[in-house]
C-alpha cells in the first residue's frame, strides 16, 4: 500500500523513474538546494581533478526522494567519469561484485543504492577493494583452494542509504566523505517545480508552484510527482495552464491536504486521537488498528509527522500534538487535557 502513495518519497513505478531522469539536473550548477553539501562536493571534486586523482569514497544518506541518486550522476558528470549503478539487494554473490569491480577503470564511479542492505559476505569483500584497491578471490575448495589477489583500478564508491544507522562501523569508516541530505524548504521546492514545469513544457504560475511546493513534504521527488498529476488535471479539466485554483483542486482530488498529509497520515493521527485519546500508544497497536505493517508506519509515515511536530515519540509510545488535533479539526477528550498540555 505504501508504494502506491502519491506522497511517498520512494520511486513508485519504473515509468516514473524514466520521467524523473529527464528532469534530473546534470551539473552542480543546475542542482537546487542542499547548498552546504553542494559547496563541499564542489571543493572535493575540484581538489581531486587538480591532483588528477579519483575522488574519495562518498556516503550519501537521508530520507528517500531527496536527490542522492541525482548527486551521484552529477558527481560522475563533473569528474568526466563513467558511472556504474547497482543496489545492495542485487549483489548476492561475491562473483557478482567481482565482475563489476574488475571492469572499473581509473576514476570510474560505482554507485550502490540501498548500501545498508549489502550482505555481510559482500560487505567484507568490499573492504580491501575500498581501502587498498584489490580483492582476494578464492577459487576451488578444500585442499585445492587458492586465494588469487586481484588488483583494481582506483575507482570511487558512492553509497546511498536511507538508514545510515544500519551500516556497520567498518564499512562506514571506509568512506572519506559523508553528506546528509535533509528535507527541502518550500522556496527551494518552488524553484524545482518551476524548473520541472519548464522542462515538461507546461505553463505554471507562481502561486500554483507555491501550492505544490507546500504540499510536497520537503521532497523533490514528491514535488515532481505532484506537478505531473496537476498537469494531467489541467490538461483534462482546463486549458492546460496550471493556475493556483487548478493546483488546489487537483491536489484536493488526490487527497493531499494543505500541509502534504494524505489519507494514511490523517488516518494514523485520527486513530491516536479517537481510539487512544491522543496517546501514548505503541506502534504495534497502531499498526494492528490500521491494518498496516509496522515498518510502513515507521519508515514511510512517521518521519514527516515527526518533522512537522504532529506526533512525538516517547518511552511510552506515540502521542499527537495540539497542532495535529487542530489541523484535523478534532478535539481531545477532557481527561487527556493534562497529557496534551505537556506537548
Amino acid at each position: 500500500m505504501s508504494r502506491e502513495r502519491i506522497v511517498s518519497g520512494e520511486q513508485v513505478t519504473p515509468e516514473e523513474d524514466r520521467v524523473h531522469l529527464s528532469l534530473r539536473p546534470k551539473k552542480l550548477s543546475e542542482y537546487i538546494g542542499q547548498n552546504e553539501i553542494r559547496e563541499k562536493i564542489k571543493v572535493a571534486l575540484q581538489a581531486a581533478k587538480k591532483r588528477k586523482e579519483s575522488c574519495e569514497h562518498i556516503l550519501l544518506y537521508g530520507p528517500p526522494g531527496l536527490g542522492k541518486t541525482t548527486l551521484a550522476h552529477i558527481i560522475a558528470n563533473e569528474m568526466g567519469s563513467k558511472l556504474y549503478s547497482t543496489a545492495g539487494p542485487a549483489l548476492q554473490r561475491t562473483g557478482d561484485l567481482m565482475g563489476i569491480l574488475t571492469n572499473l577503470n581509473d576514476g570510474d564511479i560505482l554507485f550502490i543504492d540501498e548500501i545498508h542492505r549489502l550482505s555481510a559476505t559482500i560487505e567484507e569483500f568490499m573492504y580491501p577493494a575500498m581501502e587498498d584497491y584489490k580483492v582476494d578471490f578464492v577459487v576451488d575448495k578444500g585442499a585445492f583452494a587458492k586465494v588469487i589477489n586481484v588488483p583494481l583500478k582506483k575507482f570511487t564508491l558512492i553509497g546511498a542509504t536511507t538508514r545510515a544507522g544500519m551500516l556497520s562501523a567498518p564499512l562506514r569508516d571506509r568512506f572519506g566523505l559523508y553528506y546528509h541530505l535533509d528535507f527541502y524548504p518550500p522556496h527551494e521546492l518552488k524553484e524545482i517545480v518551476t524548473r520541472s514545469a519548464d522542462l515538461l513544457e507546461s505553463k505554471i504560475d507562481s502561486a500554483a508552484a507555491e501550492i505544490i511546493s507546500l504540499r510536497s513534504r520537503g521532497t523533490p521527488r514528491i514535488a515532481n510527482r505532484l506537478l505531473r498529476r496537476v498537469r494531467d488535471f489541467a490538461d483534462v479539466k482546463s486549458d492546460g495552464n496550471i493556475t493556483e485554483d487548478i493546483a488546489i483542486k487537483a491536489l484536493d482530488t488526490e487527497g493531499v491536504d494543505s500541509l502534504g498529509l494524505d489519507n494514511l497520515d490523517r488516518k494514523l493521527l485520527e486513530v491516536i486521537v479517537k481510539f487512544y485519546k491522543g496517546g501514548p500508544v505503541g506502534i504495534e497497536a497502531l499498526a494492528a488498528t490500521l491494518n498496516e505493517e509496522t515498518d510502513t508506519l515507521v519508515d514511510m509515515v512517521e518521519p514527516y509527522l515527526l518533522k512537522t511536530g504532529f506526533i512525538q515519540r516517547t518511552k511510552r509510545g506515540r502521542m499527537v500534538s495540539e497542532k495535529a488535533v487542530k489541523h484535523l479539526g478534532l478535539t481531545l477528550p477532557n481527561d487527556n487535557s493534562s497529557q496534551q498540555s505537556m506537548l
